[in-house]
């Protein structure tokens, strides 16, 4: 099996784990490099960008050390003792195998989708307790101000830009550089979530995390608003729509990948998004997005079928671009 076939089978049996078992409850690999992460924080924290800088430099590249030597270890591994292993056939079960655990370690789309159902449920049957207690799962907010409908935005814009961050980018990045690529773009995702926020703490030691992020992020979140204008008539949309939405609201948007799948998102579904928005660290007043009525909860289920629809389109896409590379 040559390499780039190997990589290519292994991203879509990593999806297809995460499909079936979603992430694990215990012993997450990313709850591991957030503990990590925090540790390391205790020991580089300075007010200052440059500290930042090292922060970010030792947590992700001690991952992609990791991801090198994992996908070398496999190749190895699986090229020792047999027949078969010397013509090449074991090395590529082992790259397959490899990338398929990475894969399903870096994704977190069947969890976002099956958060979304999950909110969507809790505020069509009225429990707005139960849907603030679930939002802090998809977002940072502060739950205990919205009310049912802002409850289904913030949800909403969450689903958005979590398809991008938690299925859309770890693929490609996957297709791009294998399995230190998708370990390596799951550790930057998850440090900009830790420490990319621009309150007191972290105006200047969160900023690498929140530009490396931006970086990492702009071909994925562009791919993710493709994907969702080709897929909008499956949620009742036009491809018109969303692309229009996306080139006149998404530059508003302090983000610039969140504003492109927020604003596609918004223009596939008819719906509005953005306004008055509140964190926990304070009150933003954000770009309006796309036309029309401000969501429900069956607008969020509609978003939750998008996302879904946009992930099995992103595995076409990192195959696609896997094959082109022809590399393992």
């Amino acid at each position: 099996m040559r390499k780039g076939t190997s990589t290519a089978a292994g991203l879509v049996l990593g999806f297809v784990l995460d499909r079936v078992f979603a992430d694990p409850r215990r012993w997450h690999p990313v709850a591991g490099f957030g503990s990590a992460a925090a540790a390391l924080e205790g020991q580089t924290y300075v007010d200052d960008r440059r500290a930042g800088v090292v922060h970010e430099v030792i947590a992700v590249g001690s991952v992609v050390g990791i991801g090198v030597l994992v996908a070398r270890t496999g190749g190895a591994s699986a090229r020792s003792g047999s027949l078969v292993a010397r013509a090449g056939g074991s090395s590529g079960r082992g790259t397959v195998l490899v990338t398929a655990l990475a894969t399903w370690t870096a994704l977190g789309g069947r969890s976002l989708v099956r958060a979304g159902y999950a909110m969507a449920d809790r505020l069509e049957a009225g429990d707005l307790v139960g849907a603030r207690e679930l939002l802090p799962s998809l977002c940072g907010r502060d739950p205990s101000v919205l009310d049912a409908d802002g409850l289904a935005r913030a949800a909403l814009e969450s689903i958005a830009e979590n398809t991008s961050d938690a299925a859309v980018a770890p693929l490609l990045w996957g297709a791009v550089a294998g399995v230190p690529g998708l370990l390596g773009y799951r550790a930057i995702n998850t440090l900009d979530a830790m420490i990319g926020y621009r309150n007191e703490r972290y105006e200047n030691f969160g900023w690498a995390a929140a530009r490396v992020d931006d970086l990492a992020n702009l071909v994925p979140a562009r791919v993710t608003g493709l994907l969702t204008a080709v897929l909008a008539p499956l949620v009742g949309g036009t491809a018109g729509a969303a692309l229009r939405a996306w080139r006149r609201d998404a530059a508003g948007h302090p983000s610039p990948n969140a504003g492109v799948v927020e604003a596609s998102m918004a223009g596939a579904l008819g719906i509005r998004l953005g306004g008055l928005t509140q964190y926990r660290h304070g009150i933003e007043l954000r770009p309006t997005l796309g036309d029309g009525p401000t969501p429900t909860a069956g607008d969020l289920r509609r978003a939750v079928r998008m996302s879904a629809a946009v992930q099995v389109g992103a595995v076409g896409v990192a195959v696609v671009v896997r094959m082109l590379r022809g590399k393992g």
